[in-house]
């Protein structure tokens, strides 16, 4: 098979760049250089206009948010210093600080009535006692005026759950918001005291007014709700693409939120930094695809198609054989250079030519010899290690401990069970004697095949020579079975054989097609080893289909990478950098392809082991 850029060549450079079908071509690789190149400027430059203009950007939206944040807070603020104010001017009147020592209904019904309320803008009101009992507590509706005595009972329960002494630290007033109910309140409190200031305070007036979303809405003129969960005690941002969410605590009495402020803004500024960032990044697009474009037509002018002119010759060469020279150009740049270069190089093809059908027959004797002694030194590897195990293997059995067991047995005075033992141990070491030697034959026996199996490719080397060689009808199954035994007996890893049991015939020669599923077995082998994991396996499988056969050898070895699969059944390859030769599946190759069949080799890539592929004729029973 030939392999791509050496057997055959590219089609025409014109009808490449055209239709931009063949990555390998050099107008496919030139183009996909300059995208590549205006890709990676595009990304550069948005890269770097995105880290110009997006933190100037972002900064601005950062202040931006910081002044939401700051304004909102400040609505907050005069809200509660509203109704701080009112409380602090309550607080600084005779009436309450004489109602607070002697209650009477005439203050409960003028001073803290509905219209008072709203006179001053509060929707609750309470006086208490320095010890926190609530004299009076008073809710209005802010729509009809009416008692609320449900809201009462909140705006109660919040003063009983407020510290007043930690509200004012000292100080006649403060202000705090509080959850009253399912409403959000800011409470007012101040010291009741004498209009001019004499006598101590008698207790606390407090007011409280609701704080809603409209009224914040309205006051920051921006979407604003108030939130009754608490989010914590800092400001927070969420973003989303066209909207951010910012969520303003609102502090209680005890210095943490009880509720939060939400506000709803658009990323204006967000927005147009990134229409702008757009806008450069799309003006420097178009800047290079011109450049592109511009770029394409004068390669495609000066270098594709005086290349494909030269790639045309070279198809006519190919086609008819012919050595005709180019018809050279006056052009003195590097195309011109090529021009002459490939014609002094078909002249020197055209003398090569004559001189390889002078050597090809001398060659073709020498590759054959090549071949059978690689193959003779493959048969020999399983015999020289069958040597090597039966020399190393130590004796079963200690010759001295028998001796002297015998020797004690052939005693008068032994005891019984003394002889009983010593029998037990002797006929154990006979047996153990026994087993060695049958093991040994066994490894003999194979080691006898694996010799056989040299002589017989010797022989059939002296009677076949170039000839075809004559097929037969061959169990191939049978074949394998007797290479993977022999194969078995590998040095640098234990392997795994799985092959099918049953009879199955082909067309072939016996001797070749064990050697060459004995080349397989032992390049598989070798893969297998040069992974380093000290075991694998090798699976074949055979299946028949309309009068083929055909017989797949899988392991799990070092694989190759997909592109060197042409390569490999030339000669000298080898996809081992450590190994010389590559003969084995060259002659591999030849003698299937003599057997009428085919062979070739197929890997997903390196590590992910490989398969050799053998199709032959399918043989008959009869």
């Amino acid at each position: 098979m030939p392999s791509a850029g050496m057997g055959r060549l590219p089609p025409p450079f014109g009808r490449q760049f055209g239709r931009m079908r063949t990555p390998s071509s050099l107008g496919g690789k030139l183009i996909l250089i300059m995208t590549a190149v205006g890709v990676v400027a595009a990304i550069g430059i948005t890269l770097l206009l995105a880290a110009v203009i997006t933190p100037s950007f972002a900064t601005l939206e950062d202040k931006a948010i910081a002044a939401h944040v700051e304004r909102t807070r400040a609505a907050l603020s005069d809200y509660a210093e509203d109704v701080e104010s009112a409380a602090r001017d309550y607080g600084d009147g005779n009436d309450g600080y004489s109602y607070l020592a002697q209650p009477d209904a005439v203050f409960e019904r003028e001073g803290v009535s509905a219209r008072a309320m709203s006179n001053i803008g509060v929707d609750g009101m309470a006086y208490v006692t320095p010890e926190g009992r609530v004299v009076l507590a008073r809710w209005r509706d802010p729509a009809t005026g009416a008692a609320r005595p449900g809201m009462n009972a909140q705006l109660i329960a919040t003063i009983g759950r407020t510290d007043f002494a930690q509200v004012l630290r000292g100080r006649r007033s403060g202000r705090f918001y509080a959850r009253v109910g399912d409403r959000i309140a800011v409470i007012g409190v101040a010291q009741v005291h004498r209009s001019d200031g004499t006598g101590g305070a008698r207790g606390y007036v407090v007011l409280a007014r609701v704080v809603t979303s409209r009224q914040m809405s309205d006051r920051l003129s921006r979407d604003a709700r108030i939130d009754l969960t608490p989010s914590g005690d800092r400001y927070s941002v969420t973003a989303s693409p066209s909207k951010l969410m910012i969520a303003v605590p609102v502090i209680g009495a005890d210095g943490h939120a009880v509720a939060t402020a939400r506000l709803r803004i658009p990323r204006d500024v967000s927005l147009l930094g990134r229409r702008m960032l757009l806008l450069a990044v799309a003006g420097s697009t178009v800047l290079l695809l011109l450049v592109l474009v511009v770029l394409r037509r004068m390669i495609a002018r000066l270098v594709l198609r005086p290349l494909h002119r030269v790639e045309s010759h070279m198809q006519r060469v190919r086609v008819s054989g012919s050595l005709a020279l180019l018809e050279e150009d006056e052009r003195r740049d590097e195309i011109g250079s090529l021009g002459r270069s490939f014609n002094a190089m078909l002249r020197q093809l055209k003398d090569l030519r004559e001189q390889i059908e002078v050597q090809s027959f001398d060659l073709g004797r020498s590759e054959s010899a090549v071949a059978v002694m690689h193959n003779v030194r493959n048969a020999l590897n399983p015999i020289s290690t069958i040597l090597s195990q039966g020399i190393a293997q130590a004796p079963p059995v200690d010759r001295a401990p028998i001796d002297r067991a015998i020797a004690e047995l052939a005693r008068s005075d032994l005891p019984e069970a003394r002889r009983e033992k010593l029998a037990a141990f002797v006929a154990t070491a006979i047996e153990a004697e026994s087993a060695s030697r049958e093991a040994a034959r066994r490894e003999l026996v194979i080691g006898r095949e694996a010799m056989a199996n040299v002589l017989e490719i010797i022989g059939q080397q002296q009677l076949a020579a170039r000839e075809r060689p004559a097929l037969e009808v061959c169990d191939v199954s049978a074949i394998i079975a007797r290479n993977a035994t022999i194969a078995r007996y590998a040095q640098g890893a234990s392997i795994a054989f799985s092959f099918p049991a049953g009879p199955n015939l082909v067309m072939a020669s016996r001797v070749i097609l064990s050697q060459v599923i004995g080349n397989l077995f032992g390049n598989a082998v070798e893969s297998i080893e040069a992974r380093g994991t000290g075991s694998g396996s090798i699976v074949t499988t055979i299946r028949q289909d309309a009068g083929r056969v055909t017989i797949e050898i899988r392991d799990d070895g070092e694989g190759f990478p997909p592109k060197v699969a042409g390569a490999l059944f030339q000669r000298g390859f080898s996809t081992r950098a450590h190994k010389s030769g590559g003969l084995g599946l060259h002659w591999c190759a030849n003698s299937v392809n003599a057997m009428q069949g085919s062979l070739r080799l197929e890997s997903d890539g390196p590590g992910l082991g490989a398969v050799a592929i053998l199709t032959l004729q399918a043989g008959n029973a009869a």
